[in-house]
């Protein structure tokens, strides 16, 4: 792996793979380069990705204290290094972190945003996170309690019953989230105040640049709602959904989701068919 020094000195990794328009995949909480890996191999068909690891996970360094502004800067780290102007892919709530960056760094840098299934809770769909959820997060930290705040993330943010918890903690996965356990954190401070229930906040982001919004056609009614609300937000933005998949898409589907990916980032003359 490569790495680009971000502003407070934080060594940001990263894959390199393929040629042409290079497009910057950021990551989901409690996952690291690995979870968008086979994504990343299909879209360098078409483009130059940056997959990376971002800051506290993998083989990332950290930097205290933490602030999102200081994410976004390792993201325009990123796109320095791909030459000044980059497309970017987010998922979950590294589709927030996607969208705060372009709104950060503007259409010069980030020129389009594909945004798979921003977790958004603005109606009542579904229970809001807890306002004390960062807190209660960085409490559990504070006595290195990390599997009990992955618990806490699956069910107050991800909102997966506690029951269904107890057999994810049987599979090797749960090891690796533990590790990236001080991170859950920092995407609670992403999401903000956009998991409360309450509408969208309408004076956040001004990006003015060609945005998909896409969902998975099987996904919970927070996910199709949290899309139509940016569709009203955002000048160019459209929203689509992805026949027969989920949340999990980009780690299970990578094949189905990477033509939507290319399709809509490609210039037009490029697109790929269907």
């Amino acid at each position: 792996m490569n790495y680009v020094m971000s502003n407070d000195g934080t060594r940001i990794f990263y894959e390199k793979k393929g040629a042409g328009p290079a497009v910057i995949l950021v990551a989901a909480a409690a996952s690291d380069n690995n979870d968008a890996k086979r994504l990343g191999e299909l879209l360098s068909e078409h483009f130059t990705v940056y997959n990376y690891d971002r800051r506290g996970r993998g083989s990332s360094t950290d930097t205290a204290p933490y602030a999102v502004e200081r994410e976004i800067e390792d993201i325009e780290a990123l796109i320095q290094e791909a030459g000044g102007s980059a497309y970017v892919f987010g998922s979950s709530s590294g589709a927030v972190l996607a969208l705060d960056a372009a709104n950060r760094l503007g259409g010069t840098k980030v020129s389009k945003l594909f945004l798979y299934e921003p977790p958004f809770i603005i109606d009542d769909s579904r229970a809001p996170v807890p306002a004390e959820y960062v807190q209660h997060l960085n409490e559990l930290m504070a006595g290195n309690r990390r599997s009990e705040a992955v618990e806490y993330f699956m069910t107050a943010a991800l909102g997966i019953p506690a029951e269904y918890v107890e057999f994810m903690k049987a599979d090797p996965s749960w090891q690796v989230m533990e590790g990236m356990a001080h991170t859950l954190a920092y995407d609670g401070m992403i999401m903000g105040s956009t998991q409360s229930g309450q509408p969208l906040p309408t004076d956040r982001w001004n990006v003015d640049v060609p945005v998909m919004v896409m969902t998975g056609e099987n996904s919970g009614a927070m996910f199709h709602g949290a899309a139509s609300a940016l569709v009203d937000l955002l000048p160019q933005c459209e929203h689509r959904m992805l026949p027969g998949q989920d949340h999990s898409a980009v780690v299970m589907a990578p094949g189905v989701l990477a033509p939507e990916v290319s399709g809509f980032l490609l210039p037009s003359a490029n697109r790929i068919p269907g």
